[in-house]
C-alpha cells in the first residue's frame, strides 16, 4: 500500500501540470500518444506480419508455377510414352515381316506352295545369293512356271498375302505353245527379306583380327 501511495505521490506533479494545460494542448498530447501507439503497433506487429504474408504469397506463386510446369511435363511424358508404344507396335510389325534365318526355308516353301495351289507347273525355283542391305538382307529367288494367265495372277495374289514381305519383279511372259493354248511360261524373281542381327562389317572385322 505504501509503495502504491508513493507512486501516486510521484505522479502528482505530472497530473498538476496536465491540469494546467489548455484543452487544445491536452487533445494534442492525446492525439500524439495515439499516433505513437499506432506507429509502435505497425512496426512491432502489423509490418512483420505483412512481410510474412508477402513472403508466403511469393512462395505460393512459385509453387503454382512449378505445379503448372510439372503438369505440362507430365502431359508431354504421356505423349512420348504413347508415341514409344506406337513405335514398338510398328517395330514388332516390321520384325514380323522380316523373318530371321531359321524361318527362311519355311517361307520359301510357302512361296512354292502358293504356286502349286494356284495350279502352276514349276520349271525353276532357285534361291540365289543373299544381298546384304544393312540391318536386313534380300534373298532373290528365280522362278519359272507354266500355266494360264489367271493361274499366274492367283499365284501373285497369294504371294502378296503372305505374312512376310515378298515382292515379285522382273516379270516376263511368253506363250508356251508346247503346253497347249492359252498357256504361258512366266519368269520372275521373288524377293524376300531376312533380318540381320549384326551389321555385316563386324563379322569381317573379327576375321581380320584372327589373321
Amino acid at each position: 500500500m505504501k509503495e502504491s501511495k508513493n507512486a501516486l505521490d510521484s505522479l502528482s506533479p505530472l497530473f498538476n501540470r496536465l491540469e494546467q494545460l489548455t484543452r487544445v494542448q491536452r487533445i494534442a498530447i492525446y492525439v500524439g500518444s495515439m499516433i505513437l501507439v499506432a506507429a509502435a503497433f505497425f512496426y512491432l506487429s502489423f509490418y512483420p506480419k505483412q512481410q510474412t504474408i508477402s513472403g508466403l504469397e511469393a512462395s505460393l506463386k512459385t509453387a503454382r508455377q512449378a505445379l503448372a510446369k510439372a503438369k505440362r511435363n507430365a502431359s508431354q511424358l504421356n505423349y512420348y510414352r504413347n508415341k514409344m508404344k506406337q513405335e514398338e507396335v510398328q517395330f514388332r510389325a516390321v520384325m514380323k515381316a522380316l523373318p530371321e534365318k531359321e524361318e527362311i526355308p519355311s517361307l520359301l516353301a510357302g512361296i512354292s506352295k502358293a504356286g502349286k495351289d494356284a495350279g502352276l507347273e514349276f520349271v525353276l525355283f532357285q534361291p540365289k545369293k543373299e544381298i546384304e542391305k544393312g540391318f536386313y538382307a534380300e534373298i532373290p529367288v528365280s522362278i519359272e512356271v507354266n500355266g494360264g494367265y489367271h493361274q499366274v495372277a492367283v499365284f501373285f495374289d497369294k504371294v502378296a498375302n503372305l505374312p512376310r514381305i515378298v515382292t515379285i519383279k522382273d516379270i516376263s511372259m511368253v506363250a508356251a505353245k508346247s503346253k497347249g493354248p492359252n498357256m504361258l511360261t512366266t519368269k520372275c524373281t521373288a524377293v524376300t527379306y531376312k533380318f540381320l542381327e549384326k551389321p555385316p562389317g563386324k563379322k569381317k572385322g573379327r576375321r581380320k583380327k584372327r589373321k
